[in-house]
């Protein structure tokens, strides 16, 4: 037990803050602290807007922001990322919102927090390099389309209409506005979004959706626009700490939703913590260190009222850009948005919805790579399919089911693609030292086939029907030298050959078995079959004489003589 527990501390230290991390801070601290600055402003309008789309208000967005922000940015394993409520996140909290409450989605977000602890130390974060590409891309195309969907009844100035599914309710928010429409709500989330969208190509380094949101509260203060409703009353500071919202009798009912916000904000996380990487030379980060630091984040998030929270692209990206350095950029980032929580809490209750809703219309866009999406199209129909069948489950059901059938489409692709590298070939028997009346005679009665490439359950069958029609021969040389990988279905499959072509009357012997092959043909008893009075031989040429041999006993072969010894490449004698 104490060893357990000794190994279990072990990998936990190991996942917690460095020497090496306080060296960094202190590389730069002045171009850190300014990224800080920049990242927060462009984050203040996103973590107010991600807030009151999930359903629990702008002042929980702002907790996320500043509690997930600032523990993140200290225990993550990206000395680059920034983390807070995302619109992917969003996405998923809708429903939980719905059916749950806000309680059940602060519970949820404390279960979460406590899964991306246990991946972390069970090291799970290596396997986030297996997704591909093009679920990774239909993945946010279908994000980007939700988030677009999601802030419709904003935009349009109506009340959010009852519903979950995202599509349910933009339509019904666009028949409400279309009975009775007014146009204010929609010029200023038009207005929003064409600034920051325009002024992104204009000057890349002005962060214009603080500046966008700026102008549009000030002009309906100025103008007395009724229908820009703002967002309300908010605290002014940070909620005391508390668990009064856990139900313990709830938790069995919500786990599979915390197992669903998990896996989002570790695939979210580690997405945001590769494109760091990308974007920079020589930093690398520690995946199961940053779902460590998430985890701790979305522990204590809900107890803030906060969220839960992921790494967050966007914002990463403009870390990066503006010239952040080291962890103290994100921390900065959620220090300058708790002072604002703290001084400006009266001044930001006056943003109009319908200016965070253009804000978000806008990252939504911003978040579509036209460019990538065309090159993953054309790359190949597969990944084209699979690009599209992402995008419209994450749109029509969910993003953890949108990923499943991503990964399930895309594994059974690659294994189909695999398979058909398996091949069955019939090769010529070695001359030897044999004259050409002698070898045509052997070549009558032995014929020798090679497997190249994987034998596993993908492409088993078809091997098995390809050995079973050989014609009629007296002996089948099997050369499996060339095989690449076996499971047990492929050794099965091999077996019931076996066994097939001996009921027929043929001596089935075998060649070049490697060694990492013979644990899976021992466990279904292949090898013992194969070793029956002496039917596997290291080399080909082994194998030869030995066919020649049982012919000969079985009076089919005169005497011949054996081959005098020859030099062979490693691959003629397997």
């Amino acid at each position: 037990m104490s060893t357990a527990f000794s190994q279990v501390w072990a990998r936990v230290a190991a996942l917690l803050p460095a020497r090496a991390d306080l060296a960094g801070v202190r590389r730069d601290p002045r171009r850190d602290l300014l990224a800080g600055l920049t990242v927060a402003i462009v984050a203040l309008p996103l973590a107010l807007g991600f807030g009151v789309s999930s359903g629990l208000g702008a002042e929980a967005g702002l907790a996320t922001a500043v509690v997930a922000g600032a523990l993140a940015a200290v225990f993550g394993g990206s000395d680059l990322q920034v983390s807070g409520p995302t619109g992917a996140m969003t996405v998923v909290l809708v429903p939980i919102v719905a059916e749950y409450g806000t309680t059940g989605v602060l519970t949820v977000g404390l279960m979460a927090g406590v899964l991306l602890v246990g991946l972390a130390v069970l090291r799970a974060g290596r396997y986030m390099q297996y997704v591909p590409a093009p679920v990774v891309e239909g993945f946010t195309l279908g994000i980007a389309c939700v988030i677009g969907l999601q802030q419709i009844p904003n935009a349009l100035g109506v009340p959010k209409p009852e519903g979950d599914r995202v599509l349910v309710v933009a339509w019904r928010a666009a028949a409400e506005f279309a009975d009775a429409p007014d146009w204010t709500a929609i010029g200023f989330a038009v207005a929003v979004a064409a600034v920051m969208l325009v002024g992104a190509r204009w000057r890349p380094t002005v962060p214009f959706s603080i500046v966008a949101v700026i102008a549009a509260t000030g002009v309906a203060q100025l103008a007395h626009v009724d229908a820009a409703k703002p967002i309300g009353d908010l605290p002014s500071g940070l909620p005391s700490p508390s668990l009064s919202f856990l139900d313990l009798g709830s938790l069995g009912g919500l786990f599979a939703p915390a197992v669903a916000v998990a896996a989002l904000a570790a695939l979210e996380s580690l997405l945001s913590a590769s494109v760091a990487d990308g974007m920079t030379v020589g930093q690398r980060h520690d995946p199961d260190r940053e779902l460590f630091g998430q985890g701790l984040a979305n522990i204590a998030a809900p107890l803030f009222g906060g969220v839960p929270a992921t790494g967050a692209i966007a914002r990463t990206a403009v870390n990066v850009r503006t010239g952040a350095t080291s962890r103290l950029a994100a921390l900065a980032h959620a220090v300058v948005l708790a002072a604002i929580v703290v001084a400006a809490a009266p001044l930001v209750s006056k943003i109009p919805l319908a200016a965070l809703a253009g804000v978000l219309l806008a990252t939504a866009i911003r978040m579509v790579e036209v460019g990538s999406l065309r090159a993953m199209a054309k790359a190949t129909r597969s990944d084209a399919l699979i690009l599209v069948l992402t995008a419209v489950a994450t749109l029509a059901l969910d993003l953890v089911y949108a990923v499943i059938i991503g990964l399930g489409v895309a594994g059974a692709l690659a294994l189909r693609a695999v398979a058909k590298q398996a091949r069955l070939d019939q090769v010529p028997l070695d001359r030897g030292d044999h004259s050409v009346e002698e070898h045509a005679l052997l070549a009558e009665h032995i014929v020798a086939y090679r497997i190249d490439g994987p034998l596993f359950f993908a492409a088993a069958h078809r091997f098995l029907l390809e050995l079973t029609e050989v014609a009629e021969v007296r002996v089948v040389i099997l050369r499996m030298s060339r095989v690449s990988t076996m499971d047990a279905t492929g050794a099965l499959v091999l077996k019931d050959a076996v066994e097939k072509l001996q009921r027929r009357g043929i001596v089935v012997l075998a060649s070049g078995i490697r060694p990492g092959q013979r644990q899976v043909l021992a466990s279904v008893g292949a090898l013992e079959l194969l070793r029956h009075e002496g039917r596997e031989y290291a080399t080909t040429p082994e194998a030869i004489r030995a066919a020649q041999d049982h012919l000969e006993c079985a009076g089919v072969l005169p005497a011949l003589p054996a081959p005098r010894p020859r030099i062979f490449g490693e691959e003629a004698l397997r």
